[in-house]
């Protein structure tokens, strides 16, 4: 990166716009010295000579490396003019920018008199252009603010077009560090997925400073997170209760006592109701073991000397893994009965009640109707497990 040429106009006891190190001649020396680079001038003056304002001006303009002019604490009168050369013009969030008309201290008799008055209209007309050029302000409009003396304000001068950016000294803030500082709560495997999408990304530079977009950002996160859930999110039915998890539970899993994902799950050793044993630490599944094949619930063909067979960390398993099982039927019994209760109070519907719940996907022949109309997305009842589908099965037809 080639280094940027600094160049400071700030008033001192005795210069000003115009004089000492703030005059043109020194600054076509300042602007020589750079060569081309990058050029930073900083304005912290009252103002000067108009005429050396619009020299310098001018030199700012035909330098041929990019320029860029800082409003530091004030730029008042033909300090103004000299921060116009910049290609960028960047304000301190507490510095003022004043405009005004050209003055000149003469006396003599009136001839004199007068043409110092068509000498300071030729000077406002010029001045007045430089500001239209850079506002794209009308005349009328910018003599006007000349006319008034007009003391701005970084926003004001922002809204009014005099300068580009406000320097209000904060870092920049942008969409990674918005997600990544949102995302630092998140289960790992979640983080995982935020940090490749924005490993992806990272081409298209997802920079923001607007807060309107990042407030959308925070919104969108949300959708995303939920998205997530749904899609990833398992859970395993365990002799000591639901383990949940994203993808296959297999050795290193991350295991949770929680749908969110967020209370990992105690250390212990679970039994799943397919005989698996779940040996959980840190809330990472360190071991799976697979259930002893040997070991059977079926008691046909028992040999007559199986219990001689029978070892106490074989009772124990199958005692956890039906425990397992007990707390699937569980898990089966309470999402039946709710779907249950859900049927019995629509069945209780008045024909009324019900007659206004319909939507007809009917349109008749050259009609306007929306074609967006639908039925009910989903039967009043509809148990959504293969494990609810098949008890509601069983249940009716123990019913007949």
């Amino acid at each position: 990166m080639n280094p940027i040429f600094k160049i400071y106009l700030y008033d001192t006891e005795t210069d000003c716009i115009g004089s000492g190190t703030l005059s043109s001649s020194y600054i076509q020396t300042q602007l020589q010295q750079a060569a081309g680079a990058d050029v930073e001038v900083h304005i912290s003056s009252v103002g000067g000579s108009a005429f050396d304002a619009i020299a310098i001006y001018d030199l700012l303009k035909k330098y041929p490396g990019k320029v860029t002019t800082y409003i530091d604490a004030l730029a008042a009168s033909a300090a103004s003019v000299v921060a116009m050369g910049g290609q960028q013009i960047v304000m301190s969030k507490y510095a003022l920018l004043m405009i005004h008309k050209p003055m000149v201290g003469s006396g003599g008799n009136a001839d004199e008199l007068l043409k110092d008055v068509q000498m300071l209209n030729v000077v406002q007309s010029r001045l007045a252009q430089i500001y239209t050029d850079k506002t794209r302000l009308d005349e009328v409009t910018i003599n006007s603010l000349i006319n008034s003396v007009t003391w701005m304000t970084a926003d004001q001068a922002l809204d009014l077009g005099f300068i580009d950016l406000i320097d209000d000294y904060q870092v920049p803030v942008t969409n990674s560090a918005i997600i990544k500082a949102y995302t630092n709560n998140a289960p790992a495997v979640y983080q995982r997925c935020i940090n490749k999408i924005l490993t992806n990304n990272q081409k298209t530079k997802m920079n923001i400073q607007n807060n309107d977009l990042i407030d959308k950002t925070s919104t969108v996160l949300d959708k995303l997170m939920n998205f997530f859930k749904k899609v990833i999110n398992k859970q395993t039915i365990t002799d000591k209760g639901v383990l949940h998890h994203a993808g296959e539970l297999d050795k290193s899993t991350e295991v949770y006592q929680d749908e969110d994902l967020t209370t990992p799950a105690a250390d212990d050793t679970y039994t799943t109701a397919d005989g698996k044993q779940l040996a959980v630490t840190g809330g990472k599944v360190q071991k799976v073991a697979a259930p002893d094949a040997d070991a059977t619930d079926d008691d046909d063909d028992m040999p007559d000397d199986v219990f001689k067979k029978i070892k106490t960390g074989d009772v124990k398993n199958q005692i956890a893994a039906i425990r397992a099982k007990l707390h699937a039927q569980n898990a089966l019994l309470a999402e039946a009965r709710t779907a249950l209760e859900t049927a019995n109070t629509r069945l209780k519907q008045t024909r009324e009640e019900v007659k206004n719940e319909i939507k007809s996907t009917f349109t008749p022949e050259g009609s306007r109707r929306s074609n967006k109309a639908q039925t009910e997305d989903q039967p009043f009842f509809a148990p959504q497990s293969t494990l609810a589908q098949n008890a509601v099965k069983k249940a009716v037809k123990d019913a007949q």
